[in-house]
Protein backbone atom coordinates (compact mmCIF):
# COMPACT_ATOMS: atom_id res chain seq x y z
CA UNK A 1 0.00 0.00 0.00
CA UNK A 2 2.78 2.43 0.97
CA UNK A 3 4.69 2.10 -2.57
CA UNK A 4 1.11 2.80 -4.39
CA UNK A 5 1.78 6.39 -2.59
CA UNK A 6 5.05 6.57 -4.23
CA UNK A 7 3.36 5.70 -8.02
CA UNK A 8 0.67 7.78 -7.40
CA UNK A 9 2.30 10.71 -7.29
CA UNK A 10 5.53 9.47 -9.49
CA UNK A 11 2.68 9.42 -12.07
CA UNK A 12 0.56 12.46 -11.19
CA UNK A 13 3.24 15.30 -12.07
CA UNK A 14 4.97 15.34 -15.84
CA UNK A 15 8.46 16.33 -14.32
CA UNK A 16 12.38 14.41 -14.47
CA UNK A 17 12.27 14.07 -10.73
CA UNK A 18 10.05 13.52 -7.55
CA UNK A 19 11.60 14.82 -4.61
CA UNK A 20 10.22 14.78 -0.93
CA UNK A 21 11.63 18.15 1.21
CA UNK A 22 11.17 19.29 4.43
CA UNK A 23 11.14 22.83 5.34
CA UNK A 24 14.85 24.70 6.59
CA UNK A 25 16.69 21.54 4.95
CA UNK A 26 20.27 22.29 3.42
CA UNK A 27 20.44 18.83 1.36
CA UNK A 28 17.17 19.52 -0.08
CA UNK A 29 18.18 23.28 -1.08
CA UNK A 30 21.09 21.26 -2.93
CA UNK A 31 19.41 18.88 -4.57
CA UNK A 32 17.13 21.55 -5.88
CA UNK A 33 20.05 23.64 -6.85
CA UNK A 34 21.91 20.50 -8.53
CA UNK A 35 18.95 19.43 -10.44
CA UNK A 36 18.28 22.86 -11.72
CA UNK A 37 21.72 23.34 -13.24
CA UNK A 38 21.61 20.29 -14.82
CA UNK A 39 18.74 22.02 -16.42
CA UNK A 40 16.38 18.79 -15.09
CA UNK A 41 12.92 19.35 -13.94
CA UNK A 42 11.61 18.38 -10.33
CA UNK A 43 8.12 18.29 -8.44
CA UNK A 44 8.98 19.28 -4.36
CA UNK A 45 6.59 17.57 -2.18
CA UNK A 46 6.95 19.09 1.56
CA UNK A 47 6.97 17.00 4.65
CA UNK A 48 5.60 19.70 6.52
CA UNK A 49 2.86 21.02 4.44
CA UNK A 50 1.92 17.21 4.07
CA UNK A 51 3.22 15.65 7.40
CA UNK A 52 0.98 12.19 6.79
CA UNK A 53 3.05 11.73 3.99
CA UNK A 54 6.37 11.07 5.79
CA UNK A 55 5.19 7.35 7.58
CA UNK A 56 4.19 6.03 4.19
CA UNK A 57 7.00 7.56 2.11
CA UNK A 58 9.54 6.09 4.41
CA UNK A 59 7.92 2.70 5.08
CA UNK A 60 8.49 2.23 0.92
CA UNK A 61 11.81 3.86 0.82
CA UNK A 62 13.02 2.72 3.97
CA UNK A 63 15.06 5.89 4.00
CA UNK A 64 14.17 8.39 7.09
CA UNK A 65 15.76 12.01 6.28
CA UNK A 66 15.12 14.36 3.38
CA UNK A 67 15.02 15.07 1.06
CA UNK A 68 13.69 11.79 -0.54
CA UNK A 69 14.22 11.70 -4.15
CA UNK A 70 12.90 9.68 -7.20
CA UNK A 71 13.64 9.79 -10.71
CA UNK A 72 10.37 9.34 -12.11
CA UNK A 73 11.69 9.72 -16.31
CA UNK A 74 10.86 6.17 -17.40
CA UNK A 75 7.60 3.82 -16.95
CA UNK A 76 8.44 2.77 -13.28
CA UNK A 77 9.65 5.03 -10.65
CA UNK A 78 13.48 4.91 -9.82
CA UNK A 79 14.42 5.45 -5.93
CA UNK A 80 17.50 7.00 -5.65
CA UNK A 81 17.91 8.35 -2.00
CA UNK A 82 19.16 11.49 -0.93
CA UNK A 83 21.71 14.32 -1.64
CA UNK A 84 24.37 12.17 -1.45
CA UNK A 85 23.42 9.25 -3.43
CA UNK A 86 21.61 11.79 -5.97
CA UNK A 87 25.27 13.23 -7.06
CA UNK A 88 26.90 9.86 -8.56
CA UNK A 89 23.39 8.43 -9.84
CA UNK A 90 23.31 12.00 -12.17
CA UNK A 91 27.20 10.99 -13.12
CA UNK A 92 25.86 7.20 -14.00
CA UNK A 93 22.87 8.47 -15.63
CA UNK A 94 24.40 10.76 -17.75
Amino acid sequence: MTEEILLEHARSYDTDFLMYTGQFCGYCSAAKRLLSSKEFSFTEISFDEQPDLRKPVVEATGHRTVPVILDIRGEQPVFIGGFDQLQPYLRQSS
